[in-house]
């Protein structure tokens, strides 16, 4: 098979591009298909969706040169505060408190709006004459044989590639045609995700707030706005996105609270139901999957890009060491040390964020009783408060190059 490109990547949300700028930069082709138009991926209205970017993901930004693009755009989380209570009544007087002057690095993360990652990512792939994109176009097939992967666009057109990439999203078709079940559990819950506006300063402090339904995330934005991720069951969730906005705030207001004043809706209103979902394999012949493709987790942790980025940085260094070793990048081999090093990682952090949503998105006294005492102690001992905060921050863990700021 005569190849047209080194790795074709399918998906152009924020993983894929990620993925062939690093691999770009090893001195790898790459072809990127994504079914949405381009301008639809860059539009630049603000739509209500942000990221919790933890500091390793940030340098995984800065290596592919995209966080000079957007720093100016991202707000700093200089404070984490998660509290334990019920939606009108206040939060426990046992909480969490991270503070990042507590590391040397700098901020935990930062939050940034989607619509500027995304214009970013756009920008830097026109810059690399090593990245081709394809917009507007959906994969309908794919075939693997050993000298390489065709796959077949709804327009027709075939591209012949060493490797295949899914960073095509949870219930990816990319695994599915592949043959890869996936495992895992409904968790009878639905996220609902906006942004709001709010009279008083945040001070760049991310609180977490769990309630028997669900946790509410109250994530700071740059000036007086905030990111909501608010999870509530299934049902519920139904009734409350259904609602008008008026309505729809007056439902998120008592679970807010008021210790940010008056708050107005600032963008779209989305709704995903929560799943726990993880790739039965992380790999198959001349194939690998990034992000979602790979794992859907409970946003809980606020991990799911920032797993998804470590995917990235994971998988471009695998490949790109594996090049200068004059390996064949699409042997099993080579693949399966792509999966070892992050299918473990992935089930601690799904086992993690699964048994933390179970201790927490109930009202059982008992239990209410032990995590309140729990937040407490890890708030009280400076040794553990350390440990969660460079956790937060991305920095624990056997950590990829781009993680560490360091080139591939």
């Amino acid at each position: 098979m005569e190849h047209d490109t080194d790795i074709l990547i399918v998906g152009g949300g924020l993983n894929g591009p990620a993925l062939a700028l690093a691999l770009a930069q090893g001195g790898l082709r790459v072809t990127i298909v994504d079914a949405l138009p381009r301008d639809t991926r860059a539009a630049p209205e603000f739509d209500g969706r942000s990221y919790a970017l933890a500091l390793a993901s940030t340098r995984v930004l800065n290596g592919l040169g995209v966080w000079s693009d957007v720093e100016a755009e991202a707000q700093p989380i200089l404070q984490i505060k998660a509290s334990d209570g019920r939606a009108g009544e206040g939060a426990s007087p046992f909480f969490l408190h991270f503070d990042h002057a507590e590391i040397e690095e700098g901020p935990m993360g930062h939050m940034l709006e989607d619509r500027f990652l995304r214009r970013a990512l756009l920008a830097a792939m026109d810059r690399d004459a090593r990245i081709t994109q394809i917009s507007g176009e959906r994969v309908i097939a794919q075939d693997v044989d050993a000298s390489g992967v065709q796959v077949t666009l709804e327009g027709g057109r075939a591209c012949h590639a060493r490797v295949l990439i899914g960073c095509d999203g949870r219930e990816s078709p990319t695994a599915r045609r592949a043959g890869i079940r996936r495992t895992g559990r409904d968790y009878g819950q639905t996220a609902l995700v906006c942004a709001v506006a709010h009279e008083k300063p945040h001070d760049g402090c991310a609180h977490q707030f769990f309630m028997p339904a669900g946790p509410l995330a109250i994530l700071p934005l740059p000036g007086n706005r905030s990111s909501i991720v608010w999870s509530e069951a299934t049902g519920t969730a139904a009734a409350i996105h259904a609602m008008d906005d008026a309505g729809y705030l007056d439902a998120l207001r008592p679970r807010f609270g008021t210790f940010l004043g008056e708050i107005s809706l600032a963008g779209k209103r989305y709704a995903y139901p929560l799943k726990l979902t993880i790739a039965n394999s992380f790999i198959a012949p001349r194939l690998a999957l990034v992000g979602d493709a790979a794992h859907g987790l409970h946003p809980i942790a606020g991990q799911g890009l920032n797993f998804g980025l470590r995917d990235v940085a994971a998988l471009a260094e695998v490949l790109i060491e594996a090049t200068r070793r004059g390996e064949d990048i699409a042997s099993a081999l080579v693949l399966d040390r792509y999966q070892r090093w992050r299918r473990f990682d992935t089930m601690m952090m799904a086992i993690g964020t699964d048994s933390v949503n179970r201790l927490f998105s109930n009202d059982n006294a008992v239990l209410r009783g032990v995590r309140d005492l729990g937040m407490g102690m890890v708030s009280a001992i400076p040794a553990l408060r350390r440990r969660f905060i460079r956790e937060a921050a991305g920095l624990t863990g056997d950590l990829p190059r781009l993680m560490r700021g360091l080139p591939i």
